[in-house]
């Protein structure tokens, strides 16, 4: 199943620190990361809710479950609500042939490594405001083949963005633009130089994870080449 695919694929391009898996549900803890990053995958039809709590709460972190329609069973987000978590966070994966990403940026390709500078981290910090160690160890659990790409103006990176090729696809995270840059095609050279290596390692296609309320990202997105497959949303104990 394509959705549940690329969401355990999204899952090892954002590892958490500790994974247990249970059937089909993903148990995760990763203190000092983003929040979401911890929240557990529940990718099968069998109620593992108490296993989960459990899991969670012994090592002191939320509980927090992503709902994904078509991959979690039908009836959880109903019964999570029933036990008092609220709804989290609408969001929006989405997909894009490769190619269709290149005809659609049009611009100059940015620089690109296979680790992340410093320079890189310091405009993914400036942007995200998130600690740049926690960032720096979980990108070090990542084990698939991975990009960094940055656009810079007169020498100074404006904007960044990270991609994890696994399969045949290469999800697109950690995308930042500077304030004083936006609008001005740093985001759309960052999106070009990661298609670009997508296509030299033969994965055709892309995906990306991106909160459903960001409209200029959804434009961004949507010009060049990406299209929303689902929504999915967070369930959080109060």
């Amino acid at each position: 199943m394509l959705l549940k695919t690329l969401q355990e694929c999204a899952a090892r391009a954002q590892p958490a620190a500790l994974v247990e898996e249970a059937g089909g549900w993903w148990l995760r803890h990763s203190p000092g990361d983003a929040w979401w990053v911890g929240s557990v995958l529940p990718h099968d039809r069998e109620d593992r809710v108490d296993l989960a709590e459990t899991f969670c709460t012994s090592l002191g972190s939320q509980v927090r479950f992503q709902i994904t329609p078509g991959v979690c069973a039908d009836d959880l987000d109903e019964r999570l609500c029933d036990r008092g978590y609220e709804r989290s966070h609408d969001m929006s994966l989405q997909i894009a042939s490769t190619a269709d990403v290149l005809r659609q940026t049009h611009a100059d390709v940015g620089e690109v490594s296979s680790r992340p500078t410093d320079e890189w981290l310091a405009a993914w910090q400036a942007v995200s405001r998130r600690d740049v160690s926690a960032e720096r160890d979980l990108l070090s659990r990542i084990e698939h083949p991975s990009a960094y790409a940055y656009a810079a103006v007169e020498g100074q990176v404006v904007a960044v963005g990270r991609a994890v090729d696994e399969d045949g696809w290469a999800g697109v995270f950690g995308m930042a633009t500077l304030p004083e840059a936006r609008g001005q095609g740093a985001a759309r050279s960052v999106l070009a130089t990661l298609a670009t290596w997508a296509a030299a390692r033969e994965a055709n296609h892309m995906y990306l994870q991106m909160v459903k309320s960001n409209v200029a990202a959804f434009r961004l997105y949507e010009r060049t080449g990406f299209r929303e497959v689902c929504t999915y949303h967070y369930r959080i104990r109060a």
